[in-house]
């Protein structure tokens, strides 16, 4: 059998970090071209380290959208934070994304004193120039250059996608030389199941982000696939109290049955298929306490 002829194949992992709500799941899918990540307007939404794997020529980019880092108080926030560094430790590139409005606040000081411990090539990312004034963005990308040696000062909008060719080119050029990955055509490696899993739990926030605390998780317990091509999803909501639970069901089942079409839409979008979703609300006391909990979402249990 012919041996295929070797390729100048790319391929490689870029760690995105920066501080909640700097906007990294936005850039994410800008980048991949699709939805991969959760985008909500509450912070600390992503959990895991879900990867999206954006091609740019011969090359692969496997971008590990880490949580956002931020000062850890309870021990699912301190998972986060962990697999935060842990995911960037591991990349081939360090890419710090900063909301340019914010500009250097306390989060951004941690993370910059944070940086040097890394010893990858680090690039800088300020997002949502279309908000600020140009001497100021300037100003800015100087004053970060002086605390860190950024290799590239990247400027850009993840909304309007301004900036992001480059950005993409850029960094498909820092990538080493090797095969890809994985197959051409699989954009995220999150498994279908807990995509539709975080769509569910953003649709849920979306709906009831004053509402509902932090504890609440969703986890998709069936995945079937149907032989006229539909598939069949089962979910369970768990939260920790009863009080949450009738808020998440709503009067007469009316608040989760909004909820379930809303993701029921986006999983079928990522399924490429017609989707039957059933949602169960149980409550499961302390469940932020259980190992089990945080092995599903991809994150070390923290001791203590």
């Amino acid at each position: 059998m012919e041996q295929p002829e070797p390729t100048n194949t790319k391929a490689g992992f870029v760690a995105l970090i920066g501080a909640p709500n700097a906007g990294k799941s936005t850039l994410l899918n800008a980048l991949v071209g699709s939805k991969v990540s959760i985008v909500s307007r509450k912070v600390q939404t992503t959990r895991a380290l879900v990867r999206g794997i954006a091609l740019e020529g011969d090359t692969q980019i496997v971008f590990v959208d880490t949580p956002g880092i931020f000062k850890p108080k309870r021990r699912l926030d301190r998972a986060m934070v962990t697999s935060a560094w842990g995911g960037a430790g591991d990349a081939d590139v360090v890419a710090l994304l900063l909301d340019v409005r914010r500009g250097i606040d306390e989060e951004a000081e941690a993370i910059l004193g944070k940086l040097p411990e890394l010893k990858q090539p680090k690039v800088l990312i300020l997002n949502k120039i279309d908000l600020i004034e140009r001497s100021k963005l300037l100003e800015l990308a100087a004053k970060l250059n002086e605390k860190v040696p950024f290799a590239h000062t990247f400027m850009i909008s993840a909304l309007n996608g301004d900036g992001i060719g480059t950005l993409k080119s850029q960094l498909a050029a820092m990538m080493p030389a090797g095969p890809w990955l994985y197959p051409e055509d699989q954009i995220s490696d999150a498994p279908l199941r807990m995509l539709a899993a975080e769509i569910t739990r953003e649709k849920i926030y979306e709906r009831l982000h004053e509402e509902l605390p932090y504890q609440s998780t969703v986890e998709t317990d069936q995945w079937q696939q149907r032989p006229d091509g539909s598939v069949r999803i089962e979910q369970t909501v768990f939260v920790e109290r009863d009080s949450q639970r009738k808020i998440v069901l709503g009067k007469g089942g009316q608040t989760i049955k909004a909820i379930g079409q809303a993701a029921r839409k986006e999983i079928a979008e990522i399924a490429e298929a017609p989707v039957h979703l059933f949602i169960f609300v149980k409550v499961r006391e302390n469940w932020s306490d259980d190992p089990e909990r945080y092995r599903e979402m991809g994150l070390e249990f923290p001791k203590g």
